[in-house]
């Protein structure tokens, strides 16, 4: 009786020993996204009928535009080796600056709406722009370390966007910018938004991959001096990192305001929380050197997918904001199971 049960064993085994293989290759390679992704879906599919629908699911997409675009500019912080806490900010100062411009312009001159859409919308991308260089200055030329140059810009900017609006949204913009920038569809049927968020996100796809500087991003976060005496310029790496950071959250920003037809000062204060969180829960390390664009993009929407569910199922905010948290917090144990696992392995 011993030997049948021996030999089922041994008929069990092999394929439980592939498939753990299979589940450890697939974390070590894409990190614990996948896993989080699967346990969402079956949880709030559960709670909610409505989860999986068509339309919901569309909704989630046209929601997750600003986060994924913040977050592609977070992950070029992440991957030399540090990150920016102002991008909410750069998303406020941006909102109150192109609103402001945009409807002084339309008041002095109410026929010509795109002149003031055209005008609005660089002085916001370049307010949030200029605290981009700001930071890339202070880290790049003055060595301050980002955690407190970006939270100390972050003070500042928040700041002067409260002390020019007064806390009081700003009004006055053309309502063509909100028709067309927030809710236009092409062909009635695919957001504008959603069409911006793609075109970014392939031309930041081309920049790390495809380009020297994307390069430098991972080698100074790999090993800044190893890539210092390789005759990187590591200075003016890091200083286009934070602009370009600024730049890609300046853009979500005045995208954002035309979807609230307003400008506001307190809006994106969630933003530098959830960019991080999508980029680890998405496999960038927080060590820098390691992270790809695809996968920022589904931890972007991932971290969307998990608000929507949260609503559906009539989560409280505050409470989103402690499971938001704690994915943060598992994403980062998870990163350091990876990198264990990586090093057994190589042993």
């Amino acid at each position: 009786m011993s030997q049948p049960a021996e030999m089922q064993q041994s008929l069990v085994r092999p394929p439980s020993r592939r498939v753990l293989r299979f589940i450890q290759q697939l974390f070590i390679q894409l990190g614990v996204l996948p896993f989080l992704l699967l346990v969402a879906l079956v949880v709030f599919t559960a709670i909610s009928d409505h989860f999986l629908s068509a339309q919901n699911l569309i909704n989630v997409v046209r929601q997750s535009v600003y986060l994924i675009i913040v977050s592609l500019g977070q992950m070029l912080a992440l991957l030399t080796g540090g990150f920016d806490l102002s991008v909410g900010t750069i998303v406020a100062l941006t909102s109150v600056v192109g609103a402001m411009a945009m409807a002084a312009v339309s008041a002095a001159s109410p026929d010509n709406v795109w002149l003031a859409i055209a005008v609005g919308c660089l002085a916001g991308v370049a307010a949030g722009t200029l605290v981009g260089v700001t930071n890339g200055l202070g880290v790049a030329v003055f060595n301050v370390q980002p955690f407190m140059m970006t939270l100390g810009i972050s003070s500042v900017g928040f700041g002067i966007a409260l002390y020019l609006t007064g806390g009081v949204p700003v009004y006055g913009m053309p309502p063509q910018f909100g028709q067309v920038f927030g809710f236009g569809r092409i062909g009635g049927v695919v957001p504008v938004p959603v069409i911006v968020a793609i075109v970014i996100c392939a031309l930041t796809w081309v920049l790390v991959n495809r380009t020297a500087l994307g390069r430098y991003f991972y080698a100074v976060g790999g090993n800044v001096k190893a890539a210092h005496l390789s005759g990187i310029n590591t200075r003016l790496t890091l200083f286009l990192t934070y602009t370009l950071c600024g730049f890609l959250s300046a853009v979500s920003g005045m995208l954002l305001t035309a979807r609230l037809e307003t400008g506001e000062a307190n809006i994106g204060a969630s933003m530098p929380l959830e960019s991080i969180a999508a980029c680890v829960i998405a496999g960038v390390s927080l060590r820098g050197g390691v992270g790809r664009v695809g996968n920022v993009v589904l931890g972007a929407l991932f971290i969307n997918l998990v608000q929507n569910g949260m609503n559906l199922a009539k989560i409280e905010s505050y409470l989103q904001t402690v499971v938001l948290g704690a994915l943060l917090i598992l994403a980062v144990i998870a990163d350091q199971l990876r990198l264990r696992l990586i090093a057994s392995l190589r042993d």
